[in-house]
């Protein structure tokens, strides 16, 4: 028995861990519990205390403390022994009644509790994002559903809707207003385009006759005469130019910008309106129903959506009123000034009077760009 148990000891391979801890090992095979076993043998063997003592020495098994781990394995030099308690690791408990290894918790088991923290916090976040997601499309379908439940039924005459009489007629003369000053905007590009166009006319044909009066000594005096004029009717054109291009911008600023600012927040307002009263008429239609505990649990609910849409309605509203009031101050003021430069400039023009036209433009403040400003200069063109 005592050579078999040798043998098989002498064959074993005791693992080390990254650790720098013993694996692992069975219970009846380990190394240290073959010497131990060899030294009880040979200290008790024929001794009526040997069978009791071995079987006390396997329950309890041997004290790591005390043995040594050969690296090269059974028989090898003392150069590769390791004795077992320097070895720095998570200990292992004995349990003697139960035979069973009990781990003492160590740097491991920290490790891994941390890691599956840190993962069930990642994974919760991600969890109440996606519950937030759901909840936010639950809102906007429930919403959206109602609206349009609303709409149809505004349409066909079977729903009420809310209406302010004097706050929608004031609405609808902003939009006509803005479709006439769009109409005015449109045709004063067109005469701005088709002016400059005459100009640029005015200009080539000037050139030609300043080049005639050069090349014609029989008619000098004639294509002279005339090529200073197209080049005062030039000059006085671009001064023009000048004024109505300064009354083009005025009026797309208040046409794109003061009126469309006003007519989102008007389109909010709408829409605010829609959401009031589908609350509404769903509020009024629960409160035609039964009064159980589950009914009035809904009508509390339906009762704080309401309110919170019409909060979000008279505020819009509100809104609304005030930027329809400045916007027609604005407009008056705008169009009052535009329409005076429009009115001088066009008519000093075709009176002839360059000093009334120069004039104008300074009342204005309207600075010319000098010729060929726009275009590059030499340098940025090589």
């Amino acid at each position: 028995m005592t050579d078999s148990i040798m043998s098989k000891a002498a064959t074993m391979e005791i693992p080390i861990n990254s650790n720098g801890d013993t694996g692992t090992l069975a219970e009846d095979d380990s190394l240290e519990q073959a010497a131990k076993l060899q030294w009880s043998l040979d200290e008790k063997v024929g001794s009526s205390r040997g069978t009791r003592d071995l079987q006390q020495v396997m329950v309890s098994g041997p004290n790591l403390n005390e043995t040594s781990i050969v690296s090269g394995g059974y028989g090898g030099t003392a150069e590769g022994i390791i004795p077992t308690s320097s070895i720095k690791g998570p200990a292992v408990r004995y349990n003697a009644e139960f035979n069973k290894r009990i781990p003492v918790t160590g740097l491991g088991s920290n490790m891994h509790h941390s890691s599956s923290s840190s993962s069930m916090t990642a994974e919760e976040v991600t969890r109440g994002v996606a519950v937030e997601k759901l909840e936010t499309m639950k809102k906007w379908g429930f919403n959206t559903y109602k609206c349009t439940k609303q709409m149809i039924s505004e349409r066909f005459g079977r729903g009420s809707r809310t209406v302010d009489l004097e706050l929608e007629a004031q609405i609808e003369v902003l939009r006509d207003t803005k479709k006439k000053y769009e109409c005015v905007l449109r045709l004063a590009r067109a005469l701005t385009n088709h002016f400059y166009n005459m100009v640029q006319t005015q200009h080539a044909l000037g050139d030609t006759f300043a080049d005639l009066s050069q090349k014609s000594p029989e008619l000098r005096d004639e294509f002279g005469y005339n090529a200073e004029t197209q080049k005062l009717l030039c000059k006085n054109g671009e001064t023009l130019l000048g004024a109505i291009n300064f009354f083009v911008s005025s009026i797309n600023t208040l046409v794109k910008k003061t009126m469309e600012d006003t007519l989102m927040t008007i389109k909010m307002y709408e829409n605010a309106r829609l959401e009031f009263d589908a609350y509404r008429s769903d509020l009024e239609e629960l409160s035609l129903g039964p009064r159980d505990a589950v009914a009035m649990a809904r009508i509390d609910a339906a009762q704080q959506q309401y309110q919170v849409q019409k909060d979000k309605y008279e505020r819009l509203r509100s809104d609304v009123i005030i930027k329809l009031k400045f916007l027609e101050e604005n407009k008056v003021k705008v169009m009052h000034k535009q329409l005076l430069l429009f009115h001088n400039a066009i008519s000093a023009y075709f009176a002839g009077n360059q000093q009334q036209l120069e004039q104008t433009l300074k009342q204005f403040n309207i600075k010319l760009k000098p010729p060929g400003a726009d275009k590059p200069s030499w340098l940025e063109e090589q």
